[in-house]
């Protein structure tokens, strides 16, 4: 199935969307990768649904990818006597580690680890920052606070620390769970949520063991503080701006998101922008003016892909929402303004081969008539090297590893095709152009560009390009020399 259209999309899967029709009609109308939140519902269910996406898979015949999305620590404050309590500004008030309910003077914060770590002068938010208390005395098991900003403090809140780093795993128990689960199931890309340091993904790099790609989301201020090492140890992130925002001035987030896309951008690796995109969707049929200028930012920026949370999980209007995001896309790509932004924003150092056959077949690509690159891929390494290109041509990405076209799924303007292996270049061109016009990408009159690495079947080689015609004569040649 072609989209007409480089950004990916990506569509959370929950109550709203788990049975086949719905998952199918959520494919049409435009999602190319579904994420499993592993934060909601249990671990059958998330199967029920991962199954359903690869019937849709077979039965589209178009690879589809699925996301993982891993929960991470949580740290939430215990419970209260009468389950809620006012706090003012000025107010005194104490966490620590009693486990008795609490009151309008204290409560359980159920993790040392926070206590181990903080000083006074710590900012303590809760409830997604409504409520705001700074440290001014603090031991092992306690902290006294005053209450910069009052509201309403009731119980199993959540806790943000964002002066320190904590001395917490980036994988908690149930995390390690899920992780071995969704990598048995299959996904192609696992999400790590609450990353503070390169260490928490290589931990998590150890236990996938290479079944799943790992996919960074950035929503701690010590994250972006240690973004360049992060984003080497990733194979994608995710800047995730809802805990990033409450952590971070508000404020601050557009402009680390413009950083972060483009560091991405430059490092050959897909970034999607998530969190609150079409937020009002999930009760109204249409979204706000504020919603769609959002999206088209982060289109304007080169993400790889934007996505839906509880707009098609939970939402009303599931494929409303998807429909509206797609057509956002198309609009924003067919601007003139779109192509010139891009362009102007493309800084890459190439100093491989690898690097330079890439920028030659957009160059080409952007000064002849082409139709669209191929890109033969072992490992995925050839098709994210060319989608950093940007070029103004789709791209085809084509590897006889089935789990590679579903994880490319996630790339800018890139369509993922399963084509048998190939050991001759000649052979990869002979399928490149039956690929390109079974697709729709070319007619007999059309070139494309073939790149690829030789050998084959050697990961992370790209070292030749070829510009080829798609007449009967070179589709129809099924021999090697």
């Amino acid at each position: 199935m072609r989209r007409h259209r480089k950004v990916k999309i990506v569509a959370t899967l929950g109550p709203a969307s788990s049975d086949y029709d719905t998952i199918r009609r959520l494919f049409e109308a435009g999602a190319d990768v579904f994420r499993l939140n592993m934060s909601h519902g249990t671990q059958e269910e998330q199967r029920a649904r991962y199954e359903i996406v690869r019937r849709v898979e077979a039965d589209c015949q178009s690879p589809i990818a699925v996301l993982g999305d891993l929960q991470g620590p949580k740290l939430r404050v215990g419970t209260f006597e009468a389950s809620a309590h006012a706090l003012e500004e000025g107010d005194r008030f104490r966490f620590d580690l009693d486990p008795a309910p609490g009151d309008s003077d204290r409560v359980q914060l159920p993790h040392p680890e926070i206590f181990a770590a903080i000083t006074p002068g710590t900012q303590l938010l809760v409830n997604d920052g409504k409520v705001r208390l700074k440290v001014v005395d603090c031991g092992p098991d306690f902290a006294d606070c005053i209450v910069t900003s009052g509201g309403v403090i009731s119980d199993r809140k959540g806790v943000n620390v964002p002066d320190v780093v904590l001395p917490l795993a980036a994988l908690s128990a149930k995390d390690r769970e899920d992780l071995e689960f969704a990598c048995e199931l299959g996904v192609d890309w696992l999400a790590l949520s609450f990353v503070q340091r390169p260490e928490d993904v290589a931990e998590a790099r150890e236990l996938a063991r290479g079944r799943a790609a790992i996919l960074s989301k950035i929503e701690k201020p010590a994250a972006v503080r240690a973004f360049d090492a992060i984003l080497a140890a990733s194979d994608g992130i995710m800047v995730a701006r809802g805990d990033l925002g409450v952590e971070m001035p508000v404020h601050s987030v557009p402009p680390i998101q413009k950083r972060l896309v483009r560091s991405c951008r430059a490092a050959a690796k897909p970034v999607i922008v998530a969190t609150q995109m079409l937020e009002s969707m999930i009760e109204s049929p249409m979204p706000t003016r504020a919603e769609v200028s959002d999206v088209a930012t982060a289109i304007y920026e080169g993400a790889d892909a934007v996505m839906l949370s509880a707009e098609s999980a939970a939402g009303r209007y599931p494929i409303e929402a998807v429909s509206t995001m797609d057509a956002v896309a198309r609009s924003v790509e067919g601007d003139p303004v779109y192509r010139e932004v891009i362009e102007a924003s493309r800084k890459v150092d190439r100093t491989t081969v690898a690097d330079g056959i890439v920028a030659a077949a957009r160059e080409i690509a952007e000064t002849t008539d082409v139709s669209a690159i191929c890109a033969f891929t072992q490992s995925g390494t050839t098709a994210n090297l060319v989608a950093r290109e940007r070029p103004r041509v789709p791209i085809i990405a084509l590897s006889h590893e089935l789990r590679v076209t579903r994880r490319l799924r996630l790339l800018w303007g890139t369509h993922c095709v399963l084509v048998p292996p190939v050991d001759r270049f000649k052979m990869a061109v002979v399928n490149s152009a039956r690929v390109a016009r079974e697709h729709g990408f070319a007619d007999e009159t059309n070139q494309i560009i073939v790149i690829a690495g030789v050998p084959f079947q050697v990961a992370g080689t790209t070292n030749i390009l070829r510009v080829a015609r798609c007449d009967e004569r070179l589709i129809y040649r099924t021999d090697p020399e």
